[in-house]
């Protein structure tokens, strides 16, 4: 047996001019060279032996079958179904092709390959079998759920600038959301501290006024609470939490009110002796 090499078209040629016995080719179906010699009557269609086997030790090849009549159903020709081996075609790409670029790719591939044909049903073609190269992530996310949704809507450019950004926004989003939700509650924190510590104060005197009159020298405390009171009046405070102050105004009050009433009954406790 001698071998030759020879295009597609050159084997065609010279198979129907009786050049050569038989030719080896890798085509697709479609292609006018097969599709010419199927429907010539000279030429017969060989099933490819073990086909089966190979198609087991091989992931790259699939088993496939011509059904007979597929070239001319009035004779029909080929006269039985043929069974063939398909090599699979992979779609590869460099490791760092931007994702944008792969699904362009795989959409394009989609709509070109997803018709039927002989061999294969509507949609197909491509699948997502990973051979020799590992499947890349954005295949992977094409494959389960079409192509972003951003190009459904935007032109291919916008749509991949608006996904740049979407991919730095939430995380972004993601960390400034939840301290957003602290920020009123750190602020009024704050605002509460400002008159928190003349509440303690007044505490302080309220104690001093229970202990008794011997544990309060009223003077003192009158002119401590004259110092809280002035702090007090130049607060600044939003409107939205002036009661506060109005309220600390009023615990002043209240507790000046007690100092004073301390300081009148201690006064009148007091005997004066008459002079002899």
């Amino acid at each position: 047996m001698e071998l030759l090499g020879y295009s597609p078209q050159d084997a065609r040629d010279k198979l129907l001019a009786g050049e050569i016995d038989a030719a080896l080719m890798v085509l697709a179906s479609e292609s006018p060279v097969v599709q010419q010699l199927l429907a010539d009557d000279r030429i017969e269609l060989e099933s490819f032996p073990n086909t089966d086997a190979y198609a087991a030790l091989y992931p790259f090849l699939n088993k496939v079958m011509v059904p007979a009549g597929v070239g001319d159903l009035t004779k029909p020709h080929p006269s039985s179904n043929i069974t063939l081996l398909a090599p699979k075609a992979s779609l590869v790409v460099r490791s760092d092709t931007h994702s944008a670029i792969q699904y362009l790719l795989l959409n394009t591939t989609r709509q070109v390959h997803s018709v039927s044909s002989i061999f294969r049903r509507a949609g197909e073609f491509p699948a997502a079998e990973a051979m020799e190269v590992p499947l890349s992530d954005e295949a992977a996310q094409f494959y389960k759920a079409g192509r972003p949704f951003l190009q459904n809507y935007l032109p291919f450019w916008m749509a991949a600038l608006v996904g740049k950004l979407l991919v730095l926004l939430i995380p972004i989003i993601g960390v400034i959301y939840p301290l957003l939700r602290f920020v009123p509650t750190i602020y009024g924190w704050s605002m509460r501290r400002k008159t928190s510590r003349f509440h303690e104060e007044l505490r302080f005197l309220e104690e001093e006024l229970e202990a008794g009159p011997a544990a309060l020298d009223a003077a003192s405390a009158l002119t401590r609470l004259d110092r809280i009171e002035q702090q007090a009046n130049h607060l600044r405070l939003p409107t939205a939490y002036a009661s506060m102050q109005y309220i600390l105004r009023h615990h002043i009050a209240l507790v000046r009110e007690r100092v004073m009433v301390q300081r009148d009954k201690s006064a009148s406790s007091v005997v004066f002796l008459p002079r002899k």
